[in-house]
């Protein structure tokens, strides 16, 4: 796990003391992704930096790692993230004549792409289970590839230049290059309002996300994308129990698979389904003892109060499976005051690097990190298990499913805190449709007898929107805030295999037991308390603590009467003022605070 960096500009040697400072700022900028070490390789056009969280062969695995041929470097790599069958293809590869000289997965990959990509690397990269975002550039074809794992678990970010194109893990990187510009449009301002995942837009002005599952090509005659991966229709024919028995199998293999590391490892355990599962599952193929850990917040579960899509508290059901697996767990229990703390939230915004949030979830699942951070390396997260088998309350509601735009938005948006001028130009309700329209454009056909059930078709949908407009959100979330304290996580229901088999199935298969995520509980069943398996779904916590409202009123009434505010252009008075004083308001009072924290912080110019 790593954070990757570089500089391509085909028309000039970027060994020149004042390129070479360039790219020693823009890798400095991922020190805390990489606190272990660091590397810079420089050759004519080619400038690639790096920054290492050292998990495998923590000597071997240095970068950027070269492959050399005939005495000379063929290919040069920078590589984020892990490879779980790297095991295996390193004995094929071995099979092929490759020589070894780390027990790195880096150099797998390495030799991947030389004995399978020379002609498309697409055939190379599609043999890769994992996590990953990676640059190689290959010296003879003069030619860079950026390429981003399946599911868009790790970030890159890349940005074309008059002459060739700046590449980072996070777009801080590419910010401290020179080249680099630091403006919003009407464009990236649409995309921080809008609570959907647009792959072809990274907030700031020129500057684009590899989307999940794609390989960029740049050369000197420009820049070309091309897929590698995409979810079809399989035609799935199991029976319910059939396709129960193979979730089983295959979250078995994945377990084991993840759990391949040189350094102490956890599990992020909520005493939901997911987690709890996940967590069963890790202690039953470890060697070690699990060491779980759980978010708290003072007096939580004591004062809890229910709420849409938080039925109960965490804690008891925590205690219950901690027990029941046996791991050596921990409680991490925040207070209202942590997460209004200034560093904390400056810290929150600058692991983001986009003015995104989740309000006080982002604060509070960096300060979870922190503490992590004090006792392992790695954790294992419960992340996709709700897309990737329907757990959240929109897919069993006939009004968010039978909506026609993307289910998890609500009609009113209380977008009425923005400028009446502004929003007019930005047309968001046209933006979110053109989004709509454009990822149901994707979605792959059914196939099969289900073919014939109109809910069927819509269900798929749905399915699909889920895991490639919604997901990648909470995948980027759970990347920044963990690495931004180096700590890796790894996301198991995420795995390739599984998320094709079971996005396969009919959704009369996922809900064969009249009930959300169907065939997870069903494969898992055995592994937990019965209170865990019948258990509603509770979303990640939020605070309930009313101290933690009025300290974020207070900080939004003191920018409301600062007329010097980077967001004030944006804002409509009047309307500021009734969300200050409306009682379900606070996430938009988070946004906007946010918003003016990222516009002074990041020195952002606006060109809307």
């Amino acid at each position: 796990m790593c954070g990757i960096c570089g500089w391509i500009d085909f028309d000039h040697d970027l060994g020149s003391p004042d390129a070479r400072r360039e790219l020693a700022d823009m890798t400095a900028t991922m020190a805390y992704r990489g606190p272990d070490d660091e590397g810079t390789w420089i050759d004519g056009p080619a400038a690639l930096g790096h920054r290492r969280l050292a998990i495998i062969d923590i000597q071997g695995g240095r970068q950027p790692m070269t492959l050399d041929e005939d005495g000379q470097t063929a290919l040069v790599l920078v590589y984020g993230g892990e490879t779980y069958n790297y095991r295996e293809l390193r004995q094929r590869l071995v099979a092929l004549g490759h020589r070894f000289e780390t027990s790195s997965d880096t150099e797998v990959v390495l030799h991947a792409h030389r004995e399978w990509g020379r002609r498309n690397p697409c055939t190379a990269v599609s043999e890769l289970n994992g996590m990953f975002a990676y640059a190689l550039w290959d010296t003879a074809k003069r030619e860079l590839l950026l390429i981003r794992d399946r599911l868009g678990i790790k970030p890159l970010y890349y940005y074309p230049t008059q002459y060739g194109v700046l590449f980072g893990s996070e777009p801080k990187a590419i910010l401290a290059n020179s080249l680099a510009e630091r403006a919003l449009d009407a464009d990236g301002l649409r995309r921080a309002l809008c609570s959907v995942a647009d792959p072809n837009n990274s907030v700031f002005r020129g500057m684009r996300e590899v989307r999940p599952g794609h390989i960029v090509r740049v050369t000197r005659e420009g820049i070309k994308e091309m897929s590698y991966w995409q979810l079809t229709d399989s035609g799935h024919t199991d029976d319910v129990p059939t396709t129960v028995r193979c979730v089983r199998e295959l979250l078995e293999d994945t377990i084991q698979r993840q759990l391949i590391a040189d350094v102490p490892l956890g599990t992020l355990l909520s005493g939901g389904l997911d987690s709890s599962a996940l967590t069963a599952l890790a202690v039953h193929f470890s060697d070690e003892r699990i060491r779980s850990f759980a978010l708290d917040f003072v007096g939580y579960t004591d004062n809890f109060t229910p709420g849409p899509g938080y039925a109960t508290p965490d804690g008891p059901y925590v205690q219950e499976v901690a027990k029941f697996v046996t791991t050596d767990h921990m409680n991490i229990t925040l207070s209202a005051h942590e997460l209004m703390e200034p560093d904390v939230r400056a810290s929150t915004l600058h692991a983001r690097d986009l003015p995104f949030t989740l309000c006080d979830k982002d604060s509070s699942l960096y300060l979870l990190f922190r503490a992590i951070r004090q006792h392992v390396t790695l954790v294992l997260s419960g992340e996709s298990a709700d897309e990737v088998f329907g757990g959240y309350s929109y897919f069993h509601d006939p009004a968010h499913v039978q909506a026609d735009t993307f289910p998890w938005l609500e009609v009113d948006t209380g977008w009425q805190y923005l400028d009446p001028d502004l929003l007019e130009k930005l047309d968001l309700p046209g933006y979110i449709d053109e989004q709509y329209r454009r990822a149901l454009a994707e979605v792959p056909t059914l196939t099969g007898p289900a073919s014939a059930d109109p809910h069927e078709r819509r269900m798929r949908e749905v399915c699909y929107l889920f895991l490639t407009r919604y997901l990648p959100r909470l995948l980027d979330r759970k990347d920044r805030m963990s690495m931004a304290l180096g700590v890796e996580v790894r996301v198991p229901y995420c795995d390739h295999r599984l998320v094709e088999y079971v996005f396969g199935c009919p959704w009369s298969h996922k809900t064969f037991d009249k009930r959300e995520k169907s065939l997870l509980r069903a494969a898992t069943a055995d592994l937990l308390p019965q209170s865990v398996v019948q258990r509603v779904k509770s979303g990640y916590p939020a605070i309930q603590d009313p101290i933690y409202d009025r300290m974020l009123r207070d900080r939004f009434t003191a920018l409301l009467n600062d007329r010097n505010a980077a967001v004030a252009p944006l804002l409509s008075v009047d309307g500021s003022r009734t969300l200050l004083n409306a009682t379900d308001s606070t996430s938009w009072v988070e946004h906007i605070l946010t918003l003016d924290d990222f516009l002074t912080d990041y020195n952002v110019s606006l060109t809307v």
